[in-house]
């Protein structure tokens, strides 16, 4: 698929070389961005041919590394090092990690929009994003106690979440509004892909072999950033922004959700879907153990089958619906659906042990439906295009704060009866889809 932007405006600046001597990855320049985010206009030089398929490449990696570590690696470290204490160590690690990520990519979004290098604006952000996580993923790859694997997952969190916010502007700034929903799907369907991979990866690596849970998934989603860094024609910014103030802090986590109240809608449904999602994912390989009767050392195989059930489900409906979205520009009938969907597969999943499968089967079809649209549909609700990297960021908050709230959720959850009711978290999952299904209505600008 060729990338090609559209003539600029003439009243601004021409595009050419920010300096002497600038690389060929650094062509495409622009001192102040010229589209809005629901337009078809790119700004800057042509991509490469390459380019759309490094970018679904680097938005692999990036969800392979963090997935992987997130949702397998660490919870097979505590399921070894404590059986059963392992619920709750999980629960302080992804909140102390949520909490991170939240403060860290709306910030780094907005300083990938003010940065002035002629490298571009995005690319910094990605190479060193991607060296920064791997020092994490070493830490986690010998750690030996709760504290040291939180350290390393902040770490992961703040590189990889810095190279993750470059790469989400990038759909802002370099994809156009006629196939933005299919690249999304494609990039979603490669995340849940990514899913598959690193459940395989941890089920097949040596039990004995702690430091090959990180460090695998780690050095493929630096070695994926750093291809996109390479492949990217970025935009150098040729004037410099406003000077930095206090109060643009405040702004770089807020949006008034008065003025932009469609953003705020599909931001709000965005929240819920993930804590719906996050709620089944993070807890998976427990509720395979506990819930299911499956022993600690055959859990992981038993989860990387369940992921494979799931984004089959996925990829297929996100590739599907992609497309259909495009076609018709519909997005709000889709993502009301997905979440009914997701909904009624959770059911069965929690109602029926021997349909386990199957229900995860139906929330994976759901989820891909959900995702080909989701992320097409909050870019056509930003509010603006000069600052894609910051809103972008507060739409991260969106799918990153669940990290932080559903492990404080899920510990009374947990404790109703006594045990480990995965039950109830699963029922509150179910809860979450719906509501997420209901706060996409309101919004006006989107069909």
């Amino acid at each position: 698929m060729s990338m090609r932007s559209r003539r600029m405006s003439p009243s601004l600046p021409r595009e050419g070389n920010a300096r002497a001597g600038a690389t060929p990855a650094s062509e495409a320049i622009l001192a102040e961005p010229v589209a809005d985010a629901g337009s078809d206009e790119v700004p800057g030089s042509p991509q490469r041919r390459s380019f759309l398929f490094f970018f679904v490449l680097a938005w692999f990696g990036l969800s392979l590394a963090t997935g992987t570590i997130g949702g397998a690696a660490i919870p097979k470290v505590f399921a070894f090092l404590d059986d059963d204490t392992k619920g709750l160590n999980l629960s302080i690690t992804a909140a102390i990690g949520g909490i991170v990520v939240m403060v860290i990519t709306p910030l780094f979004g907005r300083f990938s929009d003010r940065t002035m290098s002629s490298l571009g604006k995005r690319r910094p952000w990605i190479l060193g994003g991607a060296i920064a996580g791997t020092v994490g993923v070493v830490v986690l790859a010998f750690s030996g106690s709760v504290w040291m694997v939180v350290l390393g997952w902040i770490i992961v969190q703040c590189g990889f979440g810095a190279s993750n916010a470059a790469v989400h502007a990038l759909l802002a700034d370099q994809i156009p509004k006629r196939i933005r929903a299919r690249v999304a799907a494609v990039a979603s369907a490669s995340a849940g892909l990514a899913l598959i991979v690193g459940a395989s990866l941890i089920a097949a690596l040596p039990n004995g072999a702690q430091w090959s849970w990180f460090l695998v998934p780690g050095a493929l989603g630096a070695l994926f950033s750093a291809l996109l860094f390479f492949g990217l024609r970025d935009i150098v910014r040729t004037e410099r922004p406003a000077p930095w103030k206090w109060s643009d802090v405040v702004a770089t986590y807020w949006l008034d959700p008065i003025r932009y109240r469609d953003f705020f809608w599909a931001w709000s449904c965005r929240l819920l879907v993930t804590m719906s999602i996050v709620s089944v994912s993070t807890y998976l390989l427990f509720f395979i153990i506990d819930h299911l009767g499956v022993p600690a050392e055959e859990a992981s195989g038993v989860q990387a089958i369940t992921l494979i059930v799931f984004t089959v489900g996925n990829i297929v409906m996100t590739i599907l619906f992609g497309w259909i979205s495009d076609r018709t520009g519909r997005r709000k009938g889709i993502v009301w659906a997905s979440c009914a969907l997701s909904a009624a597969g959770l059911l069965v999943a929690i109602a029926a042990p021997d349909m386990f499968l199957v229900g995860i089967l139906i929330v994976g079809a759901a989820q891909g439906a959900y995702v080909s649209v989701d992320i097409a549909l909050m870019t056509e609700v930003l509010p603006t295009f000069e600052e894609a990297g910051k809103d972008l960021g507060i739409v991260a908050l969106s799918y990153q704060l669940p990290q932080l709230l559903v492990p404080v959720v899920a510990v009374p959850l947990l404790a109703i009866g006594g045990g480990e009711n995965y039950t109830a978290l699963y029922v509150a999952a179910v809860v979450f889809a719906v509501l997420g299904g209901l706060s996409v209505l309101p919004i006006k600008s989107v069909r």
